[in-house]
């Protein structure tokens, strides 16, 4: 969890930039405008349209002729392409998420760490009618606030549970009193006794989640599966089965992951 210091020359800007990068990708096909790139990122308008300006030179960000949003640019596409023999998972990982959405009718999803944030990779949508659109491949969420999160913090050793939560402490006034240190050491040790995270409705009402870790070769929490739906839908009895059913779709992609990584 290293953040940039300023006693490394030109650090302030290259975090700056990568800050909008990760914030134009995560808006996906619709991108981004100025105004708000530049609100989320803490940054001046004329600040953000400088270091926009410079990627977009680069191949980086591109940006829309007649909306004038920003969106990701085709040098992106082609540094993902090269990284992704090193850190992709999908490829192992599809039919899987597609046996969730099957089996459960509900939204399946894999998503991967990145550093104090999970971002969508897949999405699979299931077959019940009524859907929740709180996820979808390249949004991003910090740690502890979706169900994919929450699953993956809460298996981290409790020294990092605790220097993340310290790093964090505006997540409540971003996402609700419910993200609080305390609330989330609560549904973390939920999560811990109960093998899966559940997210009650707590980023949009009545859309709730669960999610489970994968792990890696080293036994890290660095993927999650989850599921999403309306709430009728996670009721007792049914959560109990969807949690199970969640916990065996990992447990056989942690199972491929550390094959693949012995091969």
């Amino acid at each position: 969890m290293e953040r940039p210091t300023a006693s490394v020359p030109g650090a302030q800007a290259i975090a700056r930039a990568a800050l909008l990068l990760r914030l134009v990708s995560a808006a996906g096909m619709t991108g981004k405008g100025l105004r708000e790139l530049a609100a989320d990122a803490g940054l001046t308008r004329t600040t953000a349209h400088r270091l926009l300006s410079a990627l977009r030179a680069e191949g980086l960000v591109d940006q829309d002729d007649r909306t004038a949003r920003w969106l990701a640019g085709p040098e992106l596409f082609l540094m993902g392409a090269a990284a992704a023999p090193r850190y992709d998972i999908t490829h192992i990982a599809a039919d899987i998420v597609r046996s969730l959405a099957v089996k459960t009718e509900e939204s399946a999803f894999l998503s991967v760490r990145r550093g104090d944030e999970t971002v969508c990779l897949v999405r699979e949508e299931g077959s019940f009618p009524i859907r929740s659109f709180v996820l979808s491949e390249g949004v991003r969420f910090p740690l502890g606030v979706a169900s994919a999160g929450l699953a993956i913090l809460s298996f981290l050793p409790q020294g990092d549970v605790d220097a993340y939560l310290d790093l964090h402490p505006d997540l409540p006034g971003r996402w609700g009193g419910a993200h609080d240190a305390a609330a989330l050491q609560m549904r973390i040790a939920e999560t811990r006794d109960r093998g899966y995270a559940v997210n009650p409705g707590l980023i949009v009402p009545g859309s709730w989640g669960i999610g489970a870790a994968v792990f890696d070769h080293a036994g890290h929490p660095s993927w999650a599966l989850s599921l999403t739906g309306v709430e009728f839908r996670f009721g007792p009895d049914r959560l109990a089965d969807l949690g199970r059913l969640l916990l065996a779709h990992a447990h056989q992609l942690t199972t491929r992951v550390q094959a693949a990584r012995r091969a």
